[in-house]
């Protein structure tokens, strides 16, 4: 009987050594192919880019020629997009960035623009012959983007793993950037590009797809590919239609198959949860993502509960504040949207005189790595110890409130629970701060009919609402900059940066002049901030008038117009630095109506 069992027990090593040796050459064989294809796909890419560059060198092609070669060379980028900007995000950051300097907040180390991006504006609408010395200099700057691409993917690893949450991160891209026509505004190729970046995954992902076939990828990517080809207008497309029954469809069958196989070695903290099946699940956003203290292996969900409970007392109560007659919800109603419906509050203690600039909404305030207008704190911690500490605002100090708190019976309590600990003799000023910051990163609300209708009832939106959607993914811009789904400027797929942008506002609703606030250059003296603000949301702008840094328009009819005008440029002032485009939208009265109805209908529940 036990030689019995030992054989049986052989036999299952056996077979289970030889499973295992099977699925891990599988593994390797299918990681193999997928780096030998990136290779292929960059060589690819690079040719393009020489046909380019001889083309213009000659002076023999004409512009449509040069056009098209442009246009072929973009196509191919499209086609190993999911993966450069994936393991090689630096490089693509000047292969295809955007036309404008870029600023690293930490260092102010000034980037100048590169890449596809900055060539296009060379060759589109018309070619410049007058600029062919740059448009040869950024051609021949590719060959370092192509060399650096191929030397990556022909020598790293590329695990299974990576290859599911590339891909899906790339559907994501498409969907929030790709169909809006954010990296190619003046071709606005978005399907055709778009549709070679889809028919480059489902070539990846074939390789994987199970041999029950029950998520049908091929067949997904082969109707989302066929849809984008036969609508090509990028002012009539269909965005929503297009996300609904392709995209989302998609990412879900991904992230299926990925559980399938069950290849996931890691899990990123970020924003957006790596098991999101589309970026409209309700659990698809991580309020706590830039939690500093989410890795404290006492944070359970009970202890969570208890700091948020303790940060709502803190929240409403003027113990903070020097003179103890001051609230963070003095400002931040949650009656009004957690806004307090004014141009500017007044500074504390004096109702004769205005702070600097407009309360913004708390709601979906947690899901942005960076805080207030001119993005100078990293945390919602950092921003409540700016605010109980700005002289103007409350005119207090942590240190001595920590102090209060400690005195009053109550908040001892409180405190202890929240933050468990031996022998509290006080109550730590990160404590407080903390506190509060549970209690902001729980009022994230991604509930509004917008939300629903993305989730498959399609009787949350109204045809009206729907068409300003596609209207504020597409002709009317607004997704270039409030990026879907949460609508700020988070940029996706990632969301681990905040953008902002300079578009010249008024300082007054006349428009005679712009406001004088520099905005992030108060910050960082970088010539290229001044006038910056934090891209805000969109979410709940129905319900926090007044608009803008300063509370100059008090309604969305009055946004709407300004952007119609092309900002401050548009409009006349003399902003060399606007990052919004100064050109007209020629959006009707009618258009116009229907973003703002689209934009009513992201209000939380």
């Amino acid at each position: 009987m036990k030689k019995i069992v030992f054989i049986s027990l052989l036999l299952l090593l056996i077979v289970g050594y030889t499973f295992y040796s099977c699925k891990s050459t599988v593994h390797k064989a299918r990681e193999k192919v997928v780096g030998e294809t990136l290779v292929a796909q960059v060589d690819s890419m690079a040719a393009c880019k020489n046909k380019l560059l001889a083309a213009v060198e000659s002076g023999k092609a004409d512009e449509k020629q040069l056009q098209q070669l442009f246009l072929q060379l973009r196509l191919s980028y499209k086609k190993v997009e999911w993966a450069a900007e994936y393991f090689d995000p630096a490089t693509s950051r000047f292969f295809n960035g955007p036309p404008v300097q870029e600023i690293e907040m930490s260092s102010g180390q000034v980037f100048e623009p590169a890449g596809l991006q900055v060539m296009e504006g060379y060759l589109f609408p018309k070619y410049n012959i007058s600029q062919k010395t740059q448009l040869i200099n950024q051609i021949k700057l590719l060959q370092q983007g192509c060399d650096k691409y191929k030397s990556h993917f022909a020598n790293i690893a590329i695990f299974d793993w990576q290859v599911f949450d590339a891909t899906k991160l790339e559907v994501f891209r498409i969907l929030s950037l790709g169909i809006s026509g954010f990296d190619n505004p003046l071709t606005l190729k978005s399907s055709q590009e778009s549709a070679a970046s889809l028919e480059s995954l489902n070539t990846v992902l074939t390789l994987y797809e199970d041999s029950v076939g029950t998520e049908k990828l091929p067949e997904e990517f082969a109707g989302a590919v066929s849809y984008l080809k036969l609508h090509t207008a990028f002012n009539s497309f269909d965005r929503a239609e297009f996300i609904t029954q392709y995209g989302n469809v998609i990412t879900t069958n991904i992230t299926s198959l990925e559980k399938k196989l069950n290849v996931r070695e890691m899990t990123y903290n970020r924003l957006l949860n790596m098991d999101a099946k589309t970026m409209f699940d309700k659990d698809a956003f991580h309020p706590a993502a830039y939690d500093p203290t989410a890795f404290d292996p006492g944070q359970t969900p009970d202890i969570v509960a208890k700091r948020i409970v303790l940060g709502k007392a803190l929240f409403a109560d003027p113990i903070l504040s020097g003179p103890q007659m001051r609230s963070c919800q003095s400002c931040h109603q949650p009656e009004k949207a957690f806004t307090d419906g004014l141009v500017k509050n007044t500074v504390i203690g004096n109702d004769n005189k205005l702070i600097r600039r407009n309360t913004p909404t708390l709601i979906n305030a947690a899901l942005q790595a960076a805080q207030f207008d001119d993005l100078r704190a990293s945390t919602l911690e950092d921003q409540s110890l700016a605010v109980v500490q700005n002289k103007e605002e409350m005119h207090g100090s942590m240190k001595v409130a920590a102090q209060r708190l400690w005195e009053n019976k109550n908040y001892r309590e409180l405190f202890t629970a929240a933050f468990p600990q031996k022998n509290r003799t006080s109550i730590d000023t990160l404590e407080v701060m903390n506190a509060i910051g549970a209690y902001v990163r729980s009022l994230v609300a991604l509930n509004s009919r917008f939300d629903e209708y993305m989730r498959g009832n399609t009787h949350a939106m109204t045809a009206q609402e729907i068409h300003g959607f596609n209207l504020f993914m597409g002709k009317a811009k607004c997704g270039t900059c409030h990026y879907m789904p949460l609508f700020n400027g988070s940029f996706p797929p990632r969301f681990v940066l905040i953008e902002s942008e300079v578009i010249g506002v008024p300082k007054t609703i006349d428009e005679t002049a712009i406001d004088t606030d520099m905005g992030r250059y108060n910050v960082l003296k970088t010539p290229a901030f001044k006038h910056a603000f934090k891209i805000s949301t969109v979410r709940n702008a129905a319900l926090t008038a007044p608009y803008m840094h300063n509370g100059v328009f008090t309604t969305l009819d009055q946004v709407m117009d300004f952007y119609n005008k092309g900002g401050g440029a548009g409009i006349g002032y003399k902003v060399e630095n606007q990052t919004l485009d100064a050109g007209k939208l020629n959006l009707t009265k009618q258009e116009s109506a229907d973003v703002i109805a689209f934009i009513k209908s992201l209000n939380s529940k």
